[in-house]
């Protein structure tokens, strides 16, 4: 097999999937509506059930239920029946994936979550499969040929199942009202979230913050930066943030004035610096950062207090 044929092989899979979802995206109908507003409004966990390649795409439907705000965990069908139906309440919703309708282990759950006031939704191949005749709701996806040389590996039907799931996920959360907020909430240690925390919860604070008097020199407001290992130290006059001064803005004094350091810090300070809301978004906080081309800013209230500093460096690392 020629370098040629293997990259054609691979384009057929891509293909392949990428055919079954288009197919599948044009076959959403109502009922994938109403199994949105019923994820959207459970009052319980989604409790995604599966064996074999379907548990592994469950898992992942179920990771991003709880990433966008919705109670989820996945379970094994083969698990489930040997214990772990005991996990489900009143209340939950399971979504039970399998492509032939007709897993035994799965079908095998149905009972329990009757007996236990749990509702069904079925994400299958097969419309008229027996799974699809237990459920509340059906999500009928088709049958899709599965590429390569025997067409028995599940790629194109797991494609269009994980799909379907991601859809659910995030059409239940746009019909809650998902918000940045919420997302920064869900996500308090990644990169991810980093975006929409406020300001007030990665600022500098206290000791963190070089503060100045006007009519400080500039050599001891140099003092306060670095205890504060800071590049810009703040100018605060009864309460009120007037000015900053930054390392960039020492290095330009030097070079008109070598005895700076012996001047007052509000004869050189900038009067009109940048500010951000401790409310904002950091998102939008560096957005205004860049287009300034500022590296940390003061953060104040509504009246003008100091309150913290924003330096881009402790974005770096995500907390």
């Amino acid at each position: 097999m020629d370098d040629s044929a293997v990259l054609a092989a691979g384009r057929a899979v891509v293909q392949a999937e990428a055919e079954a979802l288009g197919k599948v995206a044009a076959s959403l109908d109502g009922v994938f509506v109403e199994a949105s507003r019923r994820v959207a409004s459970c009052a319980g966990r989604v409790v995604v059930l599966g064996v074999g390649k379907s548990w592994l795409i469950g898992q992942k439907i179920s990771a991003t239920l709880a990433s966008l705000g919705t109670p989820s965990f996945p379970l094994h069908a083969g698990e489930a029946v040997h214990g772990d139906l005991g996990r489900l309440v009143a209340g939950d919703l399971v979504l039970a994936l399998s492509n032939s309708g007709r897993t035994d282990e799965v079908l095998r759950c149905v009972p329990s979550c009757r007996a236990r006031g749990v509702g069904l939704i079925a994400l299958t191949a097969d419309g008229d499969s027996p799974l699809a005749r237990a459920a509340d709701l059906t999500l009928a996806i088709g049958a899709h040929p599965e590429p390569g040389p025997l067409g028995m590996a599940p790629t194109a039907s797991t494609t269009a199942a994980l799909a379907v799931g991601d859809a659910l996920a995030l059409a239940a959360a746009a019909l809650r009202g998902f918000s940045a907020g919420d997302w920064a909430a869900a996500h308090p240690g990644g990169a991810l979230g980093l975006p929409f925390k406020r300001v007030r919860d990665v600022m500098r604070q206290a000791a963190r913050v070089a503060v100045a008097a006007p009519d400080d020199l500039v050599r001891d407001a140099l003092w306060s930066m670095t205890r504060a290992r800071a590049g810009m130290v703040s100018v605060v006059d009864q309460g009120r943030l007037v000015g900053v001064f930054t390392d960039g803005d020492l290095r330009r004094s030097l070079g008109r004035d070598p005895g700076v350091l012996d001047r007052a810090i509000r004869a050189v300070m900038t009067t009109s610096p940048l500010c951000v809301a401790a409310d904002a978004l950091v998102a939008a906080a560096c957005a205004s950062m860049a287009a300034r081309q500022v590296d940390e800013v003061p953060v104040v209230d509504a009246d003008g207090a100091l309150v913290g500093v924003l330096d881009v460096q402790d974005l770096l690392t995500p907390r």
